[in-house]
């Protein structure tokens, strides 16, 4: 049973192909530039670039299931080649926020919300795992660690419950190898609610830093990020916030359901990723 991981460049994806291949499971690591991952020994690497849907035959070869990235532009494209190669199963990296009303418009949901709507439609058998915030998202917070300065928030208090993307690809795991796990929408959050200033203190702690929390305006931040962050996703991440300032976020089990142990914590990130918030 040969499963093709695509984005291995990225965290999640390697984990996972990393993961398979310990378990004595078949994998092909998938990529838009193969020569540059770095590999266990035993993982074939393979062109995947979702964005080319002349990739797709070649390395769907042979595959029996799927770990999928999100990208809807050729979305369609990729599911004919799929059930033309013979595939029975995508799991979908998706995310929580289809879960919001707006999802169809929303510019943080509408791109998962597309693929799941492809993949709800298609005969191919598919299984949605839909994380919260990443923990890896507190890397942006690093150069404000490193140089000394405070961490510019605009909702300081805006709950989340961030998940480590190991515990992410031990999920993606458990539905690969476990048919009877196959076919549902799972919510995989971390085990605990935190604010974004609770985060950055145990990175403080993990790092040995001082560093605190300062609370900016919406426009301060938006000016802050406008170099690297589009205007229409800054907005949808604002009001987010607003919409969680002072309330904790929804945790579930679904991670533990499907692992059979609870989610990584934050903290256990935060010591695990110090040395990227050290001076």
């Amino acid at each position: 049973m040969l499963t093709l991981v695509t984005g291995c460049r990225g965290r999640i994806g390697s984990t996972l192909a990393a993961l398979l291949l310990g378990r004595g499971h078949p994998v092909r690591a998938a990529s838009r530039n193969p020569a540059e991952l770095s590999l266990p020994t035993g993982i074939p690497a393979v062109a995947c670039d979702l964005g080319a849907p002349e990739t797709f035959p070649a390395a769907l070869e042979g595959v029996d299931s799927v770990f999928l990235y999100a990208e809807p532009s050729h979305i369609d494209d990729f599911l004919s080649a799929a059930q033309a190669a013979g595939v029975g199963h995508i799991v979908l990296l998706s995310s929580s926020s289809v879960l919001a009303p707006d999802a169809a418009s929303n510019p943080i949901a509408a791109s998962h919300h597309a693929v799941e709507e492809a993949l709800t439609a298609s005969p191919v058998g598919s299984t949605f795992l839909r994380p919260g915030d990443f923990a890896s998202n507190a890397h942006q917070w690093a150069g404000a660690f490193r140089s000394g300065r405070p961490v510019d928030l605009p909702y300081p208090l805006s709950g989340t419950s961030p998940i480590d993307e190991t515990s992410i690809a031990e999920a993606a795991l458990a539905v690969l190898t476990d048919t009877r796990l196959q076919g549902a929408a799972y919510h995989l959050t971390g085990p605990e609610s935190l604010t974004a200033t609770e985060q950055v203190e145990l990175l403080a702690a993990a790092a040995g830093s001082t560093t605190t929390v300062n609370a900016v305006s919406r426009q301060a931040w938006k000016e802050s990020v406008a170099p690297f962050l589009p205007a229409e996703f800054a907005e949808a991440l604002l009001s987010h916030w607003a919409a969680t300032d002072g309330s904790p976020a929804e945790v579930t089990r679904d991670t533990e359901k499907l692992t059979g142990r609870p989610a990584r914590t934050f903290a256990s990130w935060a010591a695990e990723h110090a040395a990227a918030f050290r001076a």
